[in-house]
């Protein structure tokens, strides 16, 4: 309710008992003032007040009740009117009567006497909204079937959080990083990340814009390139997620997936990845929009680095347990306990979920590759990037599709065993 409405009868009654008492104990002159307050609350003149100081308060529940002041033809044209626009809301509908009633009548849709539309020109919302109420229970809107498709694909989708404890490396959650700067407007690139639970195995592809064409050419390229067999994956409650194309595309190459989703307004539920789209994305790209080809290009070959600088070298620690700690005097806080740090290929080895043909090619390229100089490349293409300009004319997406189909940017010999040769 906003602070400029007027008062309501019954609030106006409240607020005049609760004075009435100050009112009769008091003296002429504080009376006086008393009734200055008071036309100031209730905007009601002097005399009245005075009247109802002396007067009974409380209402009296009334004896008769008024007659209907619209009567059915009223009705009717409204039952007409309303199935014409649909079946908007009265807000909505309540200028539109005049006009649509007119326009009905001159297409011989709607015959009304003249008293008949000089009552829809005077009728209130509220009215018109206790007629809808009454005359539309049992009509039928036109079919929305796009919403009604995507809630069939929520309501298949359990909402919940993957375990902290579980240790099955195949759990990930997913997310996707806008880059559009201050501009919503256009096809911007996205940042698809995946985050493995279990080892803290990390996977990110940029993409352009969010069409399901984008979104299956980005998950097809980590799919290619993860060690391990993906058994969930756990996005948040977006359409670019939780539609048909990308459920039917999971379904064909993964078969037997398990799909789970966030709470809504629950951001905790999708927690781990939502930690690394800070450390791991927005540290690196920051708030810059992206939006060329060329931003496509050499994002993505940041993120093949970026694969092989975190999954081989940089140690995550995991928690082990929970413990809630009790003070007297002070709240319970709960504090985490870590095991060591390990990188997350150390992991995924000692979970023994990849073939050790597969194994054996990663550890040597673990091994052949310099860690140090892996850093200066990733800063020097996050350099390069930062200078390239901004798209002037929008880009087909169709025309960027064949860079997210291209090997990632590791020596050759080592594409093949990841399943990514050219």
């Amino acid at each position: 309710m906003s602070a400029d409405d007027k008062m309501t009868l019954n609030e106006r009654r409240k607020y005049l008992l609760r004075m009435r008492l100050r009112y009769v104990q008091a003296d002429r002159g504080e009376r006086s003032r008393l009734l200055d307050e008071m036309v100031q609350v209730t905007e009601l003149h002097r005399k009245s007040l005075i009247r109802l100081m002396q007067a009974e308060l409380v209402r009296t529940p009334r004896h008769r009740q008024r007659g209907r002041s619209y009567g059915p033809a009223v009705d009717d044209a409204i039952r007409v009117i309303a199935e014409t626009l649909d079946y908007i809301c009265a807000e909505r509908l309540t200028p539109s009567l005049v006009p649509t009633a007119q326009l009905l009548i001159a297409h011989g849709e709607l015959t009304l006497a003249e008293a008949v539309l000089t009552q829809l020109g005077q009728i209130s919302v509220r009215t018109v909204k206790r007629i809808l109420r009454r005359i539309r229970q049992d009509e039928r809107r036109l079919p929305r079937r796009g919403p009604e498709r995507a809630l069939q694909v929520l309501r298949q989708i359990p909402a919940q959080r993957i375990p902290w404890d579980i240790t099955e490396p195949g759990h990930c959650e997913v997310d996707l990083v806008h880059h559009g700067g201050n501009s919503s407007s256009g096809d911007y690139l996205h940042t698809l990340q995946m985050v493995d639970v279990a080892t803290g195995w990390s996977e990110r592809v940029a993409v352009l814009g969010r069409s399901g064409i984008m979104m299956e050419a980005g998950f097809r390229r980590i799919l290619a390139r993860l060690p391990f067999a993906l058994l969930e994956l756990h996005p948040d409650n977006g359409s670019e997620f939780l539609n048909h194309h990308l459920w039917r595309f999971f379904k064909d190459q993964v078969p037997g997936l398990q799909f789970s989703r966030s709470r809504p307004w629950q951001k905790n539920d999708n927690r781990f990845v939502e930690q690394k789209n800070q450390s791991l994305v927005r540290a690196y790209l920051g708030f810059d929009r992206l939006d060329t080809g060329a931003h496509l290009a050499l994002v993505n070959q940041l993120y093949d680095l970026m694969w092989l600088y975190y999954n081989f070298f940089q140690p995550v620690l995991h928690i082990v347990a929970k413990t809630r700690m009790a003070e007297p005097g002070q709240r319970p806080q709960l504090k985490r306990h870590y095991d060591t740090a390990q990188t997350p290929f150390q992991r995924v080895c000692a979970a023994q979920v990849i073939a050790p043909e597969q194994q054996a090619v990663l550890v040597q390229l673990r091994q052949q590759t310099n860690p140090r100089r892996l850093r200066q490349s990733i800063q020097q293409l996050i350099d390069t990037i930062a200078t390239l300009p901004l798209a002037t004319d929008p880009v087909d997406v169709r025309t960027v599709l064949p860079i997210l189909a291209q090997p990632v940017a590791l020596p050759a010999e080592y594409q093949p065993a990841l399943g990514l040769a050219a």
